[in-house]
């Protein structure tokens, strides 16, 4: 099984990622958006926890035209994709209101 040794910065910065979208994804009251924070973070999460367990580094137990990886990756591969078209979305829903003094 391939491993994938990263900073603990990244592991720290991911949390961080995680608990903030976790926080804010709601806020925006759009399931969408939500849902997709939501993997994103689980993802986000799942690496951070993994770094630090493994002394070897996060394992990518997948293997796909070279490149190795795992289903963190996948989740925040799809989430955070799913999250920026969400927001488009909910922009050009409310675009009437982007004039409006805040």
């Amino acid at each position: 099984m391939l491993s994938h040794e990263r900073s603990p910065l990244v592991y720290a910065f991911g949390a961080a990622v995680s608990f903030a979208l976790v926080w804010l994804a709601p806020r925006a009251r759009s399931l969408p958006l939500a849902l997709g924070a939501g993997v994103a973070a689980g993802g986000a999460l799942a690496t951070a926890v993994c770094g630090v367990a493994w002394r070897s580094g996060v394992p990518n137990p997948l293997d796909h035209g070279g490149v190795a990886f795992n289903l963190a990756d996948v989740a925040i591969g799809l989430g955070v994709p799913f999250v920026v078209a969400a927001a488009l979305a909910e922009l050009w829903r409310q675009r009437g209101r982007l004039h409006e003094p805040v």
